[in-house]
């Protein structure tokens, strides 16, 4: 099952979705490693800090030869600064440009960016129009359902981009006033879905299994599925969906060693991307991600969650191997309520990903105060 997004043929129709301060290089890398990823998405990008070569978003936009196929997400309100990043991104070599017009954080919204966009259909379109022309890459959209349920704006929002150029739109199923709160509105999706005519339509939204994406794909009639924060807490989703669209079957969840390998080499590519000190105190945020499902894993994460150097790591996971003993049958398999059989159940569910949630911070209250 593939996915065209203009010129672009992608293996699979799942996408990893840009989510600031997480999609960065080191985790894209890893995710391309684990398997089953379409597209990798950047963290957004501020196009005038783009254009002028800031620092911090060089480092945003910064990919390798793994890192592919590989778009960069670009927020601005300013045509020309816009039209100009894109045209920055593909000499890059970026696949394609996305343009964020869902962020509901008041510091993008402010400047006109993100969610804001979905408010000026007509000057929104006109400064697509302005990306389509000055790129041959494909340029796509990441929108909302719109401001709040009295402005859906999202299907008009989609024509208007549709016959502006761009090669695909992404749609998350909630309005800018929900911020991350409540359930996803599948129906919703599928209304932007139908109100295009040609171009492919990505649902995304609470996607943490293989059965939540099915279910996305077929009640939306979407051609694809864009995963963020289920992807955080679960690098093989891609993997695990990929086959379970192919074959009807699901795959086990990767065990222990796995889980242990996959994050070691996470850190690893952190180190290498930021140096070994920073790379390892941005990484304490990534551990809960995975000791999630180690099952006990607390001493572990008191430990780790204050690494500043390899070393310290391999402590604490040498460590944390001991103290785990005690919770393992004769056998060497987790015992009692952390058996394997029972973690995965707790994990199974297709609920929205309401227990997962929490994993990755968002902001909390109303969404004026972001």
């Amino acid at each position: 099952m593939k996915l065209r997004i203009g010129s672009l043929e992608l293996k699979t129709p799942l996408c990893l979705s840009p989510l600031a301060g997480y999609t960065n290089l080191p985790f894209r890398k890893v995710v391309r490693k684990v398997g089953g990823c379409g597209l990798a998405t950047t963290d957004l990008v501020n196009a005038r800090s783009l254009l002028e070569n800031n620092r911090r978003a060089l480092e945003l936009v910064a990919t390798s030869p793994e890192d592919r196929p590989w778009a960069v997400q670009l927020f601005g309100a300013v045509a020309s600064e816009m039209r100009d990043a894109a045209k920055k991104c593909e000499d890059l070599g970026a696949n394609a440009v996305d343009i964020n017009m869902g962020c509901p954080v008041r510091k993008v919204c402010k400047v006109g960016g993100g969610s804001a966009m979905m408010n000026e259909l007509a000057k929104t379109a006109e400064l697509v129009r302005g990306m389509v022309a000055g790129v041959k890459i494909p340029v796509t959209a990441k929108m909302r359902l719109g401001w709040d349920e009295k402005n859906l704006t999202a299907p008009d929002l989609a024509k208007a981009l549709e016959e502006a150029g761009v090669a695909a739109i992404f749609v998350h199923g909630r309005t800018r006033e929900q911020g991350f709160s409540g359930l996803v509105n599948l129906q919703g999706i599928a209304a932007v879905v139908q109100a295009v005519r040609q171009i492919p339509v990505i649902g995304n939204g609470d996607v943490t299994t293989p059965l939540g994406a099915k279910r996305m794909l077929d009640e939306t009639g979407c051609s694809g599925v864009s995963i963020g924060r289920g992807a955080f807490y679960n690098p093989w989703i891609f993997r695990a969906t990929a086959h379970y669209l192919e074959t009807g079957e699901l795959m086990a969840e990767p065990d222990f060693e796995e889980r242990v390998r996959v994050m070691t080499r996470h850190l690893d590519e952190n180190i290498s991307f930021f140096g070994e000190e920073r790379g390892c105190v941005l990484f304490r945020k990534v551990i809960p991600w995975y000791a999630r499902r180690f099952g006990p894993a607390s001493e572990f994460k008191k430990a780790a969650v204050r690494i500043t150097s390899r070393a310290e790591y391999e402590k604490a996971l040498h460590d944390y191997r001991s103290w785990r003993n005690q919770f393992m049958d004769e056998k060497g398999e987790l015992a009692g309520k952390f058996a394997p059989a029972k973690l995965e159940a707790v994990f199974a569910g297709d609920q929205g990903g309401a227990t997962e949630r929490s994993v990755i911070p968002v902001p909390k209250g109303p969404v004026e105060k972001w």
